[in-house]
């Protein structure tokens, strides 16, 4: 009799449950989503946990993390969200849980290790190389013998161009394991890039010494032409000695490959016969233009330039065609007294550069051209002390 009415209570709840919705149901439009909460089901843990939206997923973390546990429990607990996140290469998060596993103080050295290790593959993926050797060097203090450890830290020395660190590593872990692939390969490279180095090296010291030879070579040859540089440190004495002067303006020529092959223009330089060729500057102030000459040999003469530069084709700016090479009057300014030195066309750059007061400015000669007699010209020189040297 009692069975009877066992089935009969439970025949009433079926045809209530039939007649009433479970109102904790999946809505059909929104099922996938209901489903994705379930932590069993999740696809990817939420980066922050709202114990009110996710209270199953709260109670889970509660009770991996809870502080009950042992420190050596709950440090794994964090190495493996730690590698959840590095396997969904989620690096930042990776970090800070395998911070806060550190943080727990276990007493477990391997884990410890293995918390440094892969921490620092996380810095590396992020290129925070550094840090990432700071960690593989904290995991050998833990484990000496730990082969990531080992593995990584070469890996960051390689990258950070320490090319022999990097082998001494490779060669401490082929001790724990003489066959481990990803050591040899880094060992490899290690010691490829740094016999480029040094070979790199001993190429930029011979070409420092080339270029110091071909520099030291230039200051002689404009000592013994008597040529002067202009001082422009106001801080050197009167009485300094008159070759480091002379070198330390040379310094500002930035010479570079100063012989007579593969010149840069606008580098003073000697040629295969031993003379200077020089950068020139002219200056046309009534216009606001100028032209630049990359190799004016010493021995040209400035007329020989004038014909090529105001021949048949004359300059654009020059709307009245007045710029031709037997209308011009060509000078320097010596920027000291202020007075203005008329040039003779037909005299060479070396003789020019070895008036007495001629000082040649950042190592390019400039000269200022006029038309003769031109209203612009008489005016500019009007308030000036003209000389004109024979």
């Amino acid at each position: 009799m009692a069975s009877t009415e066992e089935d009969d209570t439970m025949d009433q709840f079926m045809d209530k449950f039939k007649a009433q919705k479970y109102k904790g149901a999946f809505k059909e439009e929104t099922w996938e989503e209901e489903f994705d909460k379930i932590p069993m089901f999740m696809k990817k843990a939420p980066t922050e946990i709202d114990p009110k939206e996710n209270p199953d997923l709260a109670c889970l973390q509660s009770i991996l993390f809870d502080e009950d546990r042992s420190p050596d429990e709950q440090a794994k607990s964090y190495k493996d969200e730690g590698n959840e996140y590095f396997k969904e290469k989620n690096y930042k998060k990776a970090i800070i849980s395998y911070t806060e596993g550190l943080n727990k103080k276990s007493s477990n050295e391997e884990l410890i290790a293995i918390l440094y290790t892969n921490r620092a593959a996380a810095q590396f993926h992020l290129g925070n190389l550094r840090s990432a050797l700071n960690d593989a060097i904290a995991a050998r203090k833990h484990n000496p013998k730990h082969l990531k450890a080992v593995v990584r830290g070469a890996l960051c020395h390689l990258e950070l161009k320490h090319f022999s660190e990097a082998i001494a590593w490779c060669d401490e872990g082929l001790v724990i394991d003489p066959h481990e692939k990803n050591l040899l390969e880094t060992r490899g490279r290690a010691d490829k890039l740094k016999h480029a180095e040094q070979r790199d090296a001993r190429k930029a010291k011979l070409k420092d010494k080339k270029e110091q030879t071909q520099k030291e070579a230039v200051l002689k040859a404009i000592q013994d032409r008597k040529i002067k540089l202009c001082q422009k440190s106001p801080n050197v004495a009167k009485d300094d000695d008159e070759d480091s002067v002379m070198s330390e303006n040379l310094d500002e020529l930035s010479l570079n490959e100063l012989g007579a092959e593969n010149v840069p223009a606008g580098k003073v330089h000697l040629d295969g016969n031993g003379s200077l060729v020089w950068p020139v500057l002219f200056l046309y102030p009534e216009h606001g233009q100028t032209d630049f000459i990359s190799a004016f040999h010493e021995e040209s003469r400035f007329i020989d330039h004038l014909l090529v530069m105001f021949g048949d084709e004359l300059p654009p700016w020059d709307s009245e065609r007045k710029y031709q090479s037997h209308n011009l009057e060509l000078y320097f300014e010596d920027e000291e007294t202020r007075h203005m030195y008329q040039v003779n066309a037909e005299s060479t750059l070396l003789q020019t550069l070895q008036h007495k007061r001629y000082f040649v400015k950042s190592g390019t000669p400039a000269f200022i051209l006029f038309v003769k007699q031109s209203s612009f010209c008489l005016n500019y020189l009007s308030d000036k002390k003209v000389h004109r040297i024979k």
